[in-house]
């Protein structure tokens, strides 16, 4: 573990930069500090999902897992060379995908983001996590990047999806299906 923090202003971001977990310091708005910062927005907007009232255990201990993955990826992004998302970790949410999938039925239409408020926050999350996977793609455009990264986050989404269709079934609120029909085009 690094150092801990007993004061945490250190007034030496005031220049618009940061030190990163090797000790350098770079732009607050470079690309790797956007990459990790968005994950950690993504770990929030989970954190939203566990505090959502009608979150089932077996939801609530697969996002408490992705919480700590993330914290990992974070860390790894933050640390360049580092390596601490590795390929079992997305193994594992393939598996856990499967299984909350499985029993759901199959999909016909797009669905909105809706369904409830942990659905809700469990689309919000999803789509922070695209996000976040964007900039890790733009990332390793200019710096290297392990490509467990980027394959965690995009099966992390995939995951976010599912569970959003768990939970707006669970909430009873059903899942918003996107009504395609509404803009038929009128008859001649």
């Amino acid at each position: 573990m690094g150092n801990r923090l007993s004061k945490i202003y250190t007034r030496t971001g005031d220049d618009g930069s940061t030190g990163l977990g090797d000790g350098s310091r770079v732009a607050k708005d470079s690309l790797r500090v956007s990459a990790y910062g968005t994950v950690d927005e993504l770990n929030s907007t989970i954190g939203m999902v566990l505090a959502s009232d009608g979150v089932g255990d077996d939801v609530r201990e697969t996002l408490t897992q992705v919480q700590h993955d993330l914290f990992d990826l974070g860390g790894e992004l933050c640390i360049p060379g580092m390596a601490m998302v590795h390929d079992a970790d997305i193994e594992q949410l393939e598996q856990v995908l499967d299984a909350f999938n499985d029993p759901l039925p199959p999909l016909k239409d797009f669905i909105l983001p809706g369904g409830g408020m942990a659905a809700s926050c469990c689309h919000l999350a999803r789509t922070v996590c695209r996000r976040a996977e964007r900039e890790v793609i733009a990332l390793g455009r200019v710096e290297e990047v392990r490509p467990q990264a980027q394959r965690y986050l995009n099966r992390l989404s995939d995951l976010l999806f599912v569970i959003s269709r768990v939970l707006a079934r669970a909430s009873g609120h059903g899942e918003v299906l996107w009504q395609h029909e509404r803009r038929r085009k009128p008859q001649a």
